[in-house]
């Protein structure tokens, strides 16, 4: 049974007043963007101190049940690039896909408190994310969508997946046969 998946492409463009021990970085830090633990990517390392800057844009693939994306900042020490989190956020779907439909292709520019181990205010993450369409050669051929009748306020946004844009009152329904 296939999982529909949207893919993400996710720029992270920078970090701000990024602290260690309640001092400022020195160097060498970098982004890791997670969907689930065997899901993520990673930025290039930058050179600067507490404000880098990546510019890195990463695509990943974010499952339709994914409520959130996990986005850390990571310090390297040393010449065996031991790292260490400096910061974490979550950021949720929902800041993409919005509670209505939003259009694919949509360019969101977002920033999150990132927060260290304990808690605390850590700095703050800046990153675009825009929703694509479904990879290449994805098979819709078992996703169905049954209607209810259950109000306005039920309405999954659909855009590309079934060569139209729009929102669709209804559920998808899985099928396990084969054609």
């Amino acid at each position: 049974m296939a999982t529909l998946l949207r893919s993400l492409e996710i720029t992270v463009l920078s970090a701000e007043n990024l602290r260690k021990d309640g001092k400022s970085i020195k160097k060498n830090t970098f982004a890791v963007v997670k969907i689930d633990p065997f899901n993520s990517h990673s930025t290039k390392i930058d050179k600067g101190g507490s404000y880098p800057s990546w510019n890195d844009k990463l695509v990943m693939e974010l499952p339709m049940h994914e409520r959130f994306v996990t986005l850390e900042v990571h310090s390297c020490k040393g010449s065996n690039n031991n790292s260490r989190i400096i910061g974490t956020a979550r950021m949720p779907v929902s800041d993409i896909s919005g509670e209505y439909y939003t259009a694919l292709d949509y360019l969101h520019f977002l920033s999150y408190r990132l927060r260290d181990e304990k808690g605390e205010r850590n700095g703050i993450i800046n990153v675009s994310v825009r929703a694509k369409a479904p990879p290449p050669g994805y098979n819709h051929a078992c996703s169905k969508t049954v209607s209810l009748s259950v109000g306005p306020r039920l309405g999954l946004p659909m855009g590309g997946y079934i060569n139209h844009a729009g929102v669709v009152t209804g559920v998808p329904v899985r099928c396990n046969y084969r054609a």
